[in-house]
């Protein structure tokens, strides 16, 4: 993607407007999720997206616990169960 700059304010609210050039370039839409990270003075944004917590696919997930899981991490959280080393 071509680089662009723009300056924006960030009001009382803490908001700031992403602008339309960039919500289009991006197919950015309304009631899009987006994560919001942050990596030392950086605020990141990316395109939420469900992922499993433990090796982060996003292939054939199960809700568990109100967390996302993938069924070869189920299946080796179950092996582990059944270990008697534990």
């Amino acid at each position: 993607m071509e680089s662009m700059g723009f300056i924006r304010e960030i009001d009382k609210m803490g908001r700031i407007v992403i602008p339309k050039e960039v919500r289009d370039a991006l197919h950015i839409q309304d009631k899009d999720k987006y994560e919001i990270t942050v990596e030392g003075e950086e605020i990141i944004l990316r395109k939420f997206s469900k992922k499993c917590v433990f090796c982060g696919t996003e292939k054939n997930l199960k809700d568990f616990n109100g967390k996302s899981i993938c069924p070869d991490c189920a299946s080796k959280i179950s092996e582990l169960q059944r270990c008697k080393s534990w």
